[in-house]
């Protein structure tokens, strides 16, 4: 790592901590959700990297959704909040279990309102308990339905099962955004060479509805045409 990277990981590590114990401190979800916001423009904001929105007035006002992405970048979270900052839509993130440990974001991920996610558990009975009591509160989830980062020359990997599963057992209707600008390469350039002016294009598409029997990747693919 070069100076550069090295004192935006100093720095980057140090925010995302601080906001997690913020976060931990304060009671209501709407506070949570303001907060985090509020993490996602500085951060973003520090990495001199804009957001532009494509069909904005897709995004719902309110209500309890299952919002699904395709997931490039560390960075993925906060371009979706930066988004819908101004509909009253707040999500709980499913996370995986290495979040939760992780030295850089492990407290911001345990406090921000997550779902957690253990892929090694005999049965994800626990976790659909835990996806019922969060749509039941009136909040929607949020998923990278790819499992992971994509890390291949593509803009898209293939979707795993839980997803669709996760909408079918909520009854929730689906919003599908899809991350235009390879979000990952905009990283390396804020981190690298401290470009000014960056942008990255968000998509929002049409609602899906949850009893829609096309597979879900192929709905996706068509909403955006990959």
């Amino acid at each position: 790592m070069n100076l550069k990277q090295i004192s935006m990981a100093i720095y980057a590590t140090y925010l995302t901590n601080n906001y997690g114990f913020i976060i931990k401190k304060v009671k209501t979800t709407k506070e949570k959700r303001d907060l985090r916001i509020k993490y996602s423009q500085t951060l973003l904001s520090k990495l001199n990297i804009n957001i532009e929105v494509i069909n904005k007035q897709n995004i719902p006002k309110d209500g309890k959704y299952l919002l699904i992405s395709n997931h490039r970048s560390i960075i993925d979270p906060l371009i979706i909040e930066i988004a819908l900052k101004d509909s009253s839509i707040h999500g709980f993130w499913v996370s995986k279990k290495e979040l939760y440990n992780s030295l850089f974001f492990g407290t911001f991920t345990r406090n921000a309102n997550s779902i957690l996610l253990d892929r090694e558990a005999s049965n994800m009975s626990s976790f659909f308990k835990d996806t019922k009591e969060v749509v039941n509160n009136g909040n929607s989830i949020f998923i990278f339905p790819e499992g992971t980062r994509n890390k291949e020359n593509t803009p898209l990997s293939s979707f795993k099962d839980g997803a669709r599963l996760i909408a079918l057992k909520n009854r929730l209707p689906i919003l599908p955004v899809f991350i235009k600008t390879n979000a990952n390469e905009i990283l390396k350039d804020a981190i690298n060479n401290r470009t000014k002016n960056l942008e990255i294009e968000i998509e929002i598409g049409e609602i899906i509805d949850y009893k829609d029997k096309t597979p879900l990747e192929e709905n996706y693919r068509n909403h955006f045409n990959i």
